[in-house]
């Protein structure tokens, strides 16, 4: 889902939950905005654990030399 997914769930839940006074009798749209809260800071922190362990990664080139490099003769 990525930061952008996660920052996005949390702004949708908090609108809901705090600025939405509209009520329906099947739906709880407060409840939903703690859901969706709650949701968004789980990816928020699930995308930045995985960005984390993708910046500890390194690369080491291993270069096997067998012998004197190759000789040209003179032009």
């Amino acid at each position: 889902m990525g930061i952008g997914g996660g920052i996005f769930l949390i702004v949708l839940g908090a609108i809901l939950s705090f600025a939405v006074r509209d009520s329906w009798d099947v739906v709880d749209l407060t409840m939903i905005g703690y859901i969706c809260m709650a949701a968004g800071a789980i990816a928020l922190i699930i995308a930045l654990v995985m960005n984390r362990q993708r910046t500890n990664t390194s690369h080491t080139v291993v270069e096997r030399r067998e012998g004197p490099p190759p000789v040209e003769p003179p032009r």
